[in-house]
């Protein structure tokens, strides 16, 4: 799994971040995906965050 944070679309709330930590990062106001391929122990915790995010600017790509 992988995943994409539109930065045009990010209010920088932080609510990623808040959920899991080891895949978003916020820098310079934006969220920013700091993994390149998400580990299966932290897809609950990043769907989470694509679940929850208030401007849907986070994206499940392909591989």
């Amino acid at each position: 799994m992988k995943v994409k944070v539109n930065e045009d679309l990010c209010i920088g709330c932080g609510y990623c971040e808040g959920v899991c930590d080891e895949v978003f990062s916020l820098e310079d106001g934006v969220s920013h995906a700091i993994k390149d391929v998400v580990p299966e122990k932290l897809e609950e915790s990043v769907h989470d965050a694509i679940d929850g995010c208030p401007t849907s600017a986070i994206e499940e790509i392909e591989n």
